[in-house]
């Protein structure tokens, strides 16, 4: 049994695989004997491909009228749902415009599955996780019921969680222009990170690390320079989408929705109070750390407190973010000498997982969810070493 766990170079691949064909069984076994692969639900990945399909057509990718009209004509008959994510964006989607929806459909879900298994390889490498304990990390990434539900919807969370950490490992390899390049990925869904761009921005500046807005500055004029070249009235398409539609009407899983539903749910400006306990928090964060600034050691509680204090999003499926702070604990459990810490663990993150999975199966709405980021971050402070000196 000691050696069960120890893996040779060649057998990676095959374990690779094996995780894709769990993932792909437990997305898809429920369609088998149904319609095939083409009776594949068209949630979230509709809005992309439509979206892209727009602007590659030079038409606008956030006009509902039109975005309802090829959803439909996709098959989905749902409720429109719009791609609120900015115009560097589309470049990412605009090649899936170009194809048959449920072709790219499948190509879509192949990219997110790569991104996951790519991600949750690179932490556990980055955390200090044994190689020949690889096989944990790869459990938890697809046993993480916000990473399976981001896949099942086709939602494009798992691109911003490889933006988050293609940074951190090119800035760990001292590839700092790279590194800022990356971070476009993460800017699909700037306000999840809201503090860590914050944060950024100042470590930017008093180290001097140029090269990082540069590459990050210079990947976000070819991204949007390539949506413009396509559709030259984008941005301010995007612009009358924000001021005129937005997206007011979801009841998002945060703390600006508890503080809009109690002063007043009509207001959709309210839930940008959340921000305020972020924005009073990060510069007593900042300045205890900012003389040994380490990114992969920052970054977990930046999430964290990005996402609790969110004005809106932070839903199940953008949850696969946290994959980052669990493999952080994950390789320092593994670590551990004392059996009782990881069964504490394993406990805590089975229970989690039930509860998850008992709402869903309850059909929940998504502001039942509420509770998760909270309970994670519980969890992060109680079971990482040296927890005391990670929030203050």
């Amino acid at each position: 049994m000691a050696r069960l766990a120890t893996f040779r170079p060649s057998r990676m691949f095959w374990l690779i695989v094996l995780a894709f064909a769990a993932t792909l069984t437990v997305l898809i076994l429920p369609l088998v004997g149904s319609s095939g692969l083409t009776a594949l639900p068209m949630h979230d990945f509709v809005e992309y491909w439509a979206a892209g399909r727009l602007n590659v057509h030079g038409e606008n990718p956030y006009d509902v009228d039109r975005v309802q009209e090829l959803e439909r004509e996709a098959g989905r008959e749902a409720d429109t749902i719009l791609m609120w994510n900015p115009p560097w964006t589309l470049p990412l989607v605009m090649p899936l415009g170009l194809l048959e929806c449920r072709t790219a459909h499948l190509l879509w879900l192949a990219v997110l599955l790569a991104a996951v298994v790519w991600s949750a390889d690179a932490l556990w490498k980055l955390y200090g996780g044994a190689s020949e304990h690889r096989l944990l990390v790869w459990i938890l990434a697809f046993t993480f019921v916000p990473t399976l539900f981001a896949l099942k919807a086709g939602q494009i969370a798992p691109l911003v969680l490889l933006g988050a950490v293609l940074f951190v490992v090119l800035w760990k390899r001292n590839y700092h222009g790279l590194a800022g390049a990356a971070l476009l990925l993460l800017a699909i869904k700037p306000h999840l990170a809201y503090l860590f761009w914050i944060a950024l921005l100042a470590w930017c500046v008093t180290q001097r690390r140029w090269r990082v807005l540069a590459g990050g500055l210079a990947a976000g004029v070819v991204t949007v320079g390539l949506a413009l070249c396509f559709n030259p009235a984008v941005l301010g398409q995007y612009w009358d989408a924000l001021a005129h539609r937005p997206p007011a009407q979801y009841r998002s899983p945060t703390l600006g929705m508890v503080l809009r539903l109690l002063l007043g749910e009509d207001q959709f400006r309210l839930q940008f109070l959340s921000l305020i306990p972020g924005l009073l928090w990060l510069p007593f964060y900042w300045r205890r750390h900012r003389n040994a600034w380490d990114w992969s050691e920052r970054m977990p509680m930046l999430l964290f407190v990005s996402l609790l204090t969110a004005p809106y999003g932070a839903w199940l499926f953008d949850l696969v973010l946290l994959l980052i702070p669990l493999i952080q604990v994950l390789a320092a459990v593994r670590a551990s000498e004392r059996a009782a810490v990881r069964s504490t663990a394993a406990c805590v993150y089975l229970l989690f997982n039930v509860v998850v999975a008992a709402q869903l199966s309850r059909s929940a709405e998504y502001f039942a969810f509420v509770w998760m980021t909270p309970a994670l971050l519980l969890a992060y402070l109680a079971l990482l070493p040296r927890r005391s000196a990670v929030l203050s």
